[in-house]
């Protein structure tokens, strides 16, 4: 498994694309920043024993990943 330190961000070309909206590259972009969504978004649910687990809360996640994928849309590269 790779440590998030060691993680390759998108290529450019990938970037390119999924700003003109190919569905391949925006995925790509998606998976990179999996982790990251996953992680901010945690909520804690108390079990029957008082403990409280963090599970990722999905409708949370969902509208985070629809969030970015607006954004890269959006995005323009000044050359």
């Amino acid at each position: 498994m790779k440590s998030k330190k060691h993680r390759e961000p998108p290529e450019f070309e990938t970037i390119q694309s999924a700003i003109a909206g190919d569905a391949e590259a925006i995925n790509q972009i998606l998976s990179y920043f999996q982790p990251f969504i996953t992680s901010r978004c945690k909520r804690g649910c108390k079990d029957e024993f008082g403990r409280v687990h963090y599970v990722p809360d999905e409708y949370m996640k969902r509208r985070m990943e629809t969030k970015l994928i607006t954004k890269i849309m959006d995005f323009e590269i000044r050359l």
